[in-house]
């Protein structure tokens, strides 16, 4: 009897496996929330499709659904891309709302910097942070390094791999620009990622290390990815040498820039000439006792390094995407090219040129085509915040301390229910009111800048330097697909391309 016993075990188990795996394999529906390990096996049988995924759990369960993870591990997620959510979270409950308990243990590279900062150190970041941002020095200062680095270093190494007839993968192109104006931006070193050698940085390197590692902590139980923390394997071993690489080069620009502030010895003028002044030097000039920022080279070096970050992969992110996309519409490219060739005059037709801050700031079809990139490949594809308390979203959905809310920024480009039933087209015209003006979209629509209380506070900077880069490119250059070559998001908390972007260049006026 035992045997017939285990036999009908055996039966019951081989059946149960047989529905799943074949559930797995044909039923697109939502997944089964099983005893003890929750929607688990279905999340890691998805892991490498995460961002579509996300899609298909949204559209199927009304752009609101709960992800229940195993009991013994507190992973539950509400995942929504329902705007009134997002407002409610966002803003209007905002109060109630952090970025929770794991946040700051997850991204821990980012010390106590605006990142992950909360309540009263936030406030006092931002206030401070706003107030730099606003100096007539800084803003000189970034002009010149921005149409330094596009006009002369971009160009050059664009020059080269097109005489050269090199593939070039525009990616890392991208985010060796990025890497060196943010760096500069901040601290006014160039670590010199962009020049014709491209040359591997290791700080560079160390930087997408943390990002990959990050991710991966999210997908984890907190207490598997700490202890692997705690032995000093696997990706939490190239956490510990990443980080030791950010803090060696972080530090050293501190040391070099107290240095050069004090040897100058004269108090801060913004309304002084010059070339401007980074936002290091102007941190260790400006700091303000009454706020209650601290000066000490850990904290320096938290502000220096969230700065880094919120800059340099979310642009270059953003030009690749946007790239792809235009050399994969050309009709989008044509309209580009005829709106930047309408802003030149006769006498610079038909020739190399590039396009100032005015000019670009009345280019509304390639404003539409960025803001159309950045919301069918938002940089950052995730953002969540916990209930302080428990609470009730706008959808009636109920959540308690401790529980994700997720946004899904991938997954809302994709909704029918927010975009129409265009949603998946890459439409630049959507952006452009009747009158021919951009036109203007809630933030808590497109929510690639966040929205409320903390929306990002380079929104305007990085819209800047996109349109620069891009018009530079697409009115200079011509841009052809390698042929095979695929595009994949990879898994990272910044969406990027797995495989990078490769292409062929070519001269437009040669």
């Amino acid at each position: 009897m035992e045997t017939l016993g285990f036999e009908y075990f055996e039966i019951v188990i081989a059946i149960l496996s047989f529905w799943y795996i074949r559930k797995l394999r044909y039923d697109d529906g939502l997944p089964w929330n099983w005893p003890l390990v929750g929607m688990m096996p279905w999340i890691l049988s998805k892991v490498n499709r995460v961002h579509d995924m996300c899609t298909q759990l949204l559209h199927r369960g009304g752009g609101t659904f709960l992800l229940k993870g195993p009991w013994f591990t507190n992973m539950d997620m509400l995942f929504t891309v329902d705007p009134a959510n997002i407002r409610y979270v966002l803003n209007d409950g905002y109060a109630n709302f952090h970025k929770g308990h794991e946040f700051k243990e997850i991204f821990d590279v980012l010390g106590d910097g605006i990142v992950n900062a909360e309540f009263d150190l936030w406030k006092i970041q931002r206030k401070h942070s706003q107030f730099l941002f606003s100096l007539h020095q800084f803003r000189k200062f970034l002009r010149r390094i921005s149409t330094e680095k596009v006009e002369i270093e971009l160009i050059k190494s664009m020059d080269h791999v097109s005489q050269q007839g090199q593939v070039v993968d525009m990616q890392d192109m991208f985010q060796r620009l990025t890497f060196d104006t943010t760096c500069m931006f901040v601290t006014g070193y160039d670590p010199g990622c962009l020049d014709i050698k491209l040359h591997e940085v290791p700080f560079s390197k160390a930087m997408d290390e943390t990002e990959e590692v990050i991710f991966t902590r999210h997908l984890m139980p907190q207490t598997l990815w700490k202890l692997m923390r705690w032995l000093n394997i696997g990706s939490e071993k190239t956490m510990s040498q990443a980080k030791k690489i950010i803090d060696d080069v972080l530090y050293t620009y501190i040391t070099r820039k107290r240095k050069e502030v004090s040897s100058r010895g004269s108090k801060f003028d913004d309304d002084a000439e010059g070339d401007g002044a980074d936002l290091l030097t102007l941190y260790i000039t400006e700091e303000d006792k009454s706020l209650g920022l601290e000066n000490n080279d850990k904290f320096m070096k938290d502000i220096v390094l969230n700065h880094i970050l919120a800059g340099r992969d979310t642009t270059s992110s953003a030009l690749t995407w946007f790239l792809w996309l235009v050399i994969t519409h050309p009709q989008v490219e044509s309209k580009i090219r005829a709106e930047l060739k309408a802003s030149t005059s006769l006498y610079e037709a038909e020739k190399r040129k590039f396009f100032s801050d005015e000019e670009l700031s009345q280019l509304p079809y390639l404003h539409g085509a960025i803001s159309e990139a950045l919301r069918l490949y938002p940089p950052v594809p995730f953002q969540h915040k916990e209930p302080i308390k428990a609470d009730v979203l706008p959808t009636g959905h109920r959540v308690h301390p401790k529980q994700r809310v997720m946004f899904s920024l991938y997954a809302m480009g994709r909704m029918s229910s927010v975009w129409g039933k265009d949603c998946l087209e890459f439409k630049p015209e959507r952006w452009i009111s009747t009158d021919g003006k951009i036109k203007h979209i809630p933030a808590y629509k497109f929510t690639t800048f966040s929205a409320g209380p903390r929306a990002c506070l380079g929104k305007k900077v990085a819209y800047t330097q996109m349109k620069a880069v891009a018009a530079a490119l697409i009115y200079n250059y011509n841009f052809k697909m390698v042929e095979g070559h695929k595009v994949i998001p990879n898994l990272s908390m910044i969406l990027l391309m797995t495989n990078g972007l490769k292409v062929r260049v070519t001269d437009r006026w040669s």
